[in-house]
């Protein structure tokens, strides 16, 4: 069922005249609200009439029109409501003392602008209701503006301010400058990002680092890109983890495991930057397909010697015994040459 509008909204004219002086402010806002309110209820006597007008025997329509007339009414009487309130928040007038203490007011500014419960915009405001114009002229070599001010009675005054001095340009640590320009011989941007970010570096701003403001200090410092090889080198080429492990055809986390254990020496350009080889003859060596007749795994040598795994290793590091990681078949693993009883290592 569609509800009719409350007589008092329908009754309600579509223009209430007042008798003002002039027009405020808040006499233009009620106008405007009361226009909405004329348009909502009509716009519900519409939405009524469609309703009213549907035979009974068209049933989905009328169903369709009467929540049409429902919300059409809602509309209506939110309108009429906020109009009401509205009404009601007419600005109350000063009386004669409150005038006289506004009046008051005037007679000393100063005290009024620095009064606690003045607010940033209330001297802003204050400003704008005492001047018609400021004309500025700087000085940036001295650091001073002079400021002529017109004020609204026609009185003109001049004042001098002092200009804030220019801020040092950003600059990045040369630490990170260096760090940086250490990486980028071997790493793209997004590698030298990713240690930077690691080692909780931040830029001249504060913020953290990405690709294209480290591609920025590399260029605006003359430090080369990564060319992404340096040519044969006499003592061996040095690469990632990745590719020492695919070119001595073991897994990466073998070699990593090597690493840890100080099996083989590793390389790293600052905490945080990838490890890698340098892949020498004696390294390429210590991969093969078969161990030698006699040289038995870790665990054996560790109990044959009488020492820990990390000795045995250690050892192996030192050139004291001699070792070779078989890489494929059943046997995989590391083998040891035990050293004969005569050497005194029993």
């Amino acid at each position: 069922m569609c509800w009719r509008p409350s007589p008092r909204s329908r009754s309600r004219p579509r223009s209430t005249p007042r008798t003002r002086s002039r027009p405020g402010g808040h006499d233009a806002a009620l106008d405007q609200w009361r226009r909405q309110a004329e348009q909502a209820r009509y716009a519900a006597t519409r939405a009524e009439r469609r309703y009213r007008a549907a035979g009974p025997e068209n049933r989905l329509v009328a169903r369709g029109l009467e929540a049409e007339c429902e919300a059409a009414l809602q509309a209506a009487r939110d309108a009429d409501a906020e109009l009401d309130r509205r009404e009601s928040a007419r600005p109350v007038q000063l009386s004669p003392d409150e005038r006289a203490q506004v009046l008051a007011l005037a007679t000393d500014l100063p005290a009024l602008r620095a009064a606690p419960s003045t607010t940033d915009r209330d001297r802003k405001e204050l400003l704008h209701a005492l001047l018609d114009d400021v004309v500025v002229t700087v000085d940036n070599q001295a650091r001073t503006a002079r400021l002529v001010l017109h004020w609204k009675g026609g009185l003109v005054s001049e004042t001098t301010a002092g200009l804030p001095r220019p801020k040092p340009p950003y600059r990045t640590s040369e630490d990170t400058i260096s760090l940086i320009s250490r990486l980028a011989a071997h790493y793209d941007e997004s590698m030298i990002t990713k240690v930077l970010n690691q080692q909780q570096r931040r830029t001249a701003t504060g913020m953290s680092f990405t690709p294209a403001n480290v591609a920025t200090i590399r260029q605006r410092h003359g430090i080369p890109a990564c060319q992404g090889g340096t040519g044969p080198d006499p003592d061996g080429e040095v690469m990632s983890v990745h590719q020492a492990a695919a070119e001595l055809g073991i897994t990466a986390s073998t070699l990593y495991r090597w690493l840890n254990d100080g099996y083989v020496p590793g390389e790293q350009i600052t905490p945080g930057a990838p490890w890698r080889i340098r892949l020498t003859s004696a390294m390429r060596a210590l991969v093969a397909d078969d161990a030698p007749a006699g040289w038995v795994p870790v665990q054996v040598a560790t109990a044959a010697l009488g020492v820990s795994r990390q000795t045995v290793l250690q050892r192996v590091k030192r050139g004291d015994l001699r070792a070779v990681h078989i890489r494929a078949g059943r046997r995989k693993g590391l083998r040891i040459e035990l050293p004969a009883p005569q050497d005194g290592l029993f």
